[in-house]
């Protein structure tokens, strides 16, 4: 198997002496890992960071065998956000949940479009944290559990949507989840419609939100937690008043 890709990478380790093992998100082909030789040399090291953009050219005898892989690097990546702790901070969460949640080899350009306009986010302070939001939702989307916040599961109501059932993902109004209030998720203004502000709370609403059903509907499946990188990106915005 042969093809090459835009992808971003993911994760790296050494192997071996030279080489490293890069996960990477595809456009058009998945999550991919490939063996990258050289990978371990001071020239290819700043490559394999989680978020750079590359070109991968990649080669496999069979469609299931780890592959190989020659990286071009695109662009300025991840070293335009070496200012931004809390950003990198991000940045390494999202990489992790991808790599856990995408299913190796499997076609997702949903994926590959989100990460991609997360990646641009990252450079607004202010911004991304509810990008993330949105990035969660869309991966939860292309697996096939998107979140249903279109109208009332009760009423049919398409107004005054405030609160997520936790059990199918639907949107639930004021008036019909009143009784119901401390057993639903709160669903931010700003899922409904980009036109919508922020308030405080909103992204940690947000992202206990997307948690929720990345928790239940993947995470738990595949006998796994959330990510920790994850969970430190929370506690990170949460001492920098961001949540």
């Amino acid at each position: 198997m042969e093809f090459q890709d835009d992808a971003f990478v993911l994760s790296a380790r050494l192997h071996g002496d030279t080489g490293a093992v890069v996960e990477l998100l595809t456009e058009q082909y998945g999550r991919r890992a490939a063996y990258v030789n050289g990978g371990a040399s001071r020239k290819m090291k700043p490559f394999l960071q989680a978020g750079t953009k590359v070109v991968a050219d990649f080669r496999s005898r069979t469609s299931d065998q780890l592959g190989s892989a020659r990286l071009e690097p695109m662009g300025e990546g991840p070293a335009s956000l070496f200012d931004d702790p809390l950003a990198l901070v991000g940045l390494n969460a999202a990489a992790a949940v991808a790599a856990g949640a995408l299913p190796e080899r499997e076609p997702h350009p949903g994926a590959f479009y989100a990460f991609e306009a997360l990646m641009g986010a990252f450079a607004i302070a202010e911004v991304w944290p509810a990008i993330f939001v949105r990035y969660e939702a869309g991966l939860l989307e292309t697996l096939g559990f998107g979140l249903d916040l279109s109208r009332c599961a009760s009423t049919g109501e398409m107004d005054d949507l405030v609160w997520v059932s936790p059990r199918t993902g639907r949107a639930v109004s004021r008036t019909a989840g009143a009784p119901y209030a401390d057993k639903l998720l709160r669903l931010p203004p700003f899922m409904l419609g980009a036109q919508a502000g922020l308030d405080d709370g909103d992204v940690r609403d947000g992202l206990a939100l997307t948690g929720h059903f990345l928790e239940q509907y993947v995470f738990h499946a595949l006998n796994k937690p959330l990510p920790p990188a994850r969970v430190w990106m929370m506690e990170r915005l949460q001492e920098a008043g961001r949540l």
